[in-house]
């Protein structure tokens, strides 16, 4: 009995379902982290909860973010890079010109409610405590980069008006981020389809606004 008493106790202790167990600590730390603001908000992420949820040790954790605010750059700047890759899939993908463009608006749409935690942080009010991080900008550059790209090739070839690309590359921006944020907040009855095929509608209006004159 004192022999099966004693293995016993040197069994480990098992850990809670969610904690952390091994591999790569920084990026378990991320999806914590974007599991917390789906349930929780931006406002709800604490960098303490965030270890605590996986078990680890506070040294542990700030030896990969110092505060809140770096693991909230993290989670903006790995956003902005997926996000970036699939614009320019969805672009290259559809052999460019128009049937591209009208795919990176597709693209957009599947990325914000695919997700949407990583969504609300790179395009939240968050952000302006990040505006220093020189490989987050970079990142959030890029994106921007992909859309403003090819409507300067559509102004080439003659498919885009001769305005401003920055002034259109931000009204195509406005009007996809509005639909996307309509969509992950719920505001459309059944959303997925609503959303769907109100970016598709919108898709064929911003074709028609920024098109050439005749």
């Amino acid at each position: 009995m004192g022999s099966m008493a004693g293995s016993a106790s040197k069994r480990p202790r098992r850990k809670r379902a969610g904690q952390y167990h091994h591999g790569d600590l920084r990026h378990a730390l991320i999806d914590q982290a974007l599991r917390t603001i789906l349930t929780a908000g931006v406002e709800g992420l604490t960098l303490r909860g965030v270890g605590e949820a996986l078990g680890v040790s506070r040294t542990a954790l700030y030896r990969h973010f110092s505060d809140k605010q770096a693991l909230v750059a993290a989670v903006a700047r790995e956003g902005f890079r997926t996000f970036r890759r699939a614009l320019v899939d969805a672009w290259e993908q559809q052999g460019r010109g128009r049937a591209g463009f009208e795919a990176m608006g597709e693209a957009y749409l599947q990325f914000a409610v695919a997700h949407p935690s990583h969504y609300r942080v790179m395009f939240g009010r968050f952000m302006e405590s990040c505006a220093r991080d020189p490989e987050l900008i970079n990142e959030a550059t890029g994106a921007f980069q992909a859309l403003l790209d090819a409507l300067v090739e559509g102004q080439r070839e003659g498919w885009v008006r001769q305005d401003d690309p920055v002034i259109l590359a931000r009204f195509v921006w406005s009007v996809t981020h509005g639909i996307a944020m309509l969509v992950i907040d719920g505001q459309l009855r059944d959303s997925d389809e609503a959303g769907a095929a109100l970016n598709r509608y919108a898709a064929e209006r911003i074709q028609a606004a920024i098109a050439p004159s005749l």
